[in-house]
């Protein structure tokens, strides 16, 4: 594709079929100009575009569909949307029908959703759904797996009765004190199993900026709201802000719901929206707080900090992520990112298939799983 087309490539060589149209359907996203695409365009129609036209973007979908693996359709989608401006066709049922539904997409359309028509919300709905449902299936099983066992170790009691006793784990800790002359283990630690199996044992929060650069974050995060909401001993709370706060706890049975009861862009004011998650801890010691932001803060930031201290000095693990998606390198503030370090919650970015492991080790009060390459910093 790098090589072939017209005279301006010097190559000599020009393209007919199958390589003509895929190129078509790139050079419309990246040549600029105006230009057929599909199966009728040439290897001489070099300048392209995709103008205001919904019938011409459509059958530019099409053939993108076509000729491209999801992945790529996904990224030259974003393109068109970022480089054109097509936003505003995302606005009619028969668009939305023929994208390929991705994160990204739903990123899209939530931020558009005060201004979409009504004969439009069916349809984005039915498009969120199916995302959300994909992220569910792929996410729920291992992060389902992977609390409940940190839940399970952090119940564990240090000094338990007899017939509380887990006789494997105590073993294991104790093989150092095997005596081979009496082929024994002298149990010097004991490892119990908690009491109260089915009761509630953590709080979680999750504290969602919903500025318009959080997108992704915030339809991950949804996500697993869902997800912990659906486990009987956590006890989970979600709340979304920017220059306002809105506790969407009660919709976390549909995601879908809590997605669109967002409102993507404005302002961010994260004391605020920390000081309503403060306001609602009764179990400081049992209580994880999920502060998904960029820091770019637009309260009051001496404010946010002593709230974030003196959360942790209640005993309440805190949590910053300075995104929680798939996506690279976010950008943010990184004067509050090193505040926040120096408290000893260091931000970082983190991916979704991460985010199982960093919330068991908040859940067990051990050092955070903070990637290699994370965005964030371990100490001021």
């Amino acid at each position: 594709m790098v090589l072939g087309g017209g005279e301006a490539d010097g190559t000599g060589c020009s393209l007919a079929g199958t390589d003509a149209a895929m190129d078509g359907a790139l050079s419309a996203l990246y040549g600029g100009g105006t230009k057929k695409t599909g199966a009728n365009a040439t290897g001489r129609d070099r300048s392209a575009g995709l103008g205001a036209s919904a019938p011409s973007v459509a059958r530019w979908l099409g053939d993108i569909r076509t000729y491209f693996p999801s992945s790529v359709v996904q990224v030259m989608q974003r393109d068109a949307i970022d480089r054109l401006g097509l936003s505003t066709l995302l606005l009619e049922p028969e668009m939305l029908e023929a994208v390929e539904a991705d994160v990204h997409l739903v990123g899209t359309l939530l931020s558009l959703n005060k201004v979409m028509p009504e004969t439009t919300k069916e349809t984005a709905r039915a498009v969120v759904h199916k995302v959300v449902d994909d992220l569910e299936k792929r996410l729920a099983t291992r992060t389902r797996a992977t609390l409940t066992g940190a839940l399970d170790r952090s119940a564990r009691i240090s000094r338990p009765r007899h017939r509380d006793i887990d006789w494997d784990r105590t073993i294991r800790a104790n093989l150092k004190n095997y005596l081979p002359e009496y082929r024994t283990v002298v149990p010097e630690r004991l490892i119990g199993y908690g009491r109260a199996a089915q009761s509630v044992k953590k709080d979680v929060v999750l504290c969602i900026d919903q500025s318009g650069s959080m997108a992704a974050s915030v339809v991950y995060a949804s996500v697993f709201g869902a997800v912990l909401a659906s486990m009987r001993s956590i006890a989970t709370r979600l709340v979304v802000f920017d220059t306002a706060v809105v506790d969407l706890t009660d919709q976390l049975d549909d995601p879908v719901d809590v997605l669109f009861g967002t409102q993507l862009g404005g302002g961010t004011d994260i004391n605020r929206a920390l000081a309503y998650c403060q306001s609602q801890i009764t179990r400081p010691a049992e209580t994880v707080v999920v502060l998904i932001s960029d820091l770019y803060e637009g309260g009051i930031r001496d404010e946010m900090l002593k709230r974030v201290a003196a959360m942790k000095a209640s005993g309440v693990q805190f949590v910053a992520l300075l995104a929680l998606s798939d996506e690279g390198a976010p950008a943010y503030d990184r004067e509050h990112a090193a505040a926040l370090a120096a408290l000893g919650a260091p931000a970082f970015a983190c991916t979704p298939d991460l985010f199982p492991e960093v919330m068991a080790a908040a859940i067990e009060k051990r050092p955070l799983p903070v990637p290699d390459t994370a965005q964030g910093l371990r100490n001021p």
